[in-house]
């Protein structure tokens, strides 16, 4: 039985590094539940969050409000409205070995 349930929400676009051997363990896991890397790696970080009980502490302290932001965030192009972007995919991550060639 999966650890991680799925539900839609409004998304953002960012930019993050994995290791390959995480990156294969995400898109394994994504197969596994039948969802998106994107939805694997968003549910895995917020049940961390959650879980974390120093996190949590941290969470209602001023310092937690005063982290300056290190996640890449990347901005939707001018044409583009929220709800197209919010589809988009959140992070991707491909390596030349792992690449797959598509036939037509």
């Amino acid at each position: 039985m999966p650890l991680l349930e799925i539900t839609q929400s409004r998304q953002i676009s960012a930019s993050v590094r994995l290791d390959e051997a995480t990156a294969a363990q995400v898109d394994q896991y994504a197969t596994f539940i039948r969802a998106s890397a994107d939805d694997v790696v968003n549910k895995a970080l917020n049940y961390v969050f959650v879980k974390d009980r120093d996190f949590q502490d941290f969470l209602k302290t001023p310092q937690a409000k005063q982290v300056s932001s290190t996640l890449r965030i990347r901005k939707a192009p001018a044409n583009e409205g929220p709800e197209q972007s919010a589809k988009k995919t959140v992070a991707a991550v491909e390596t030349v070995d792992s690449a797959r060639v598509l036939k037509a």
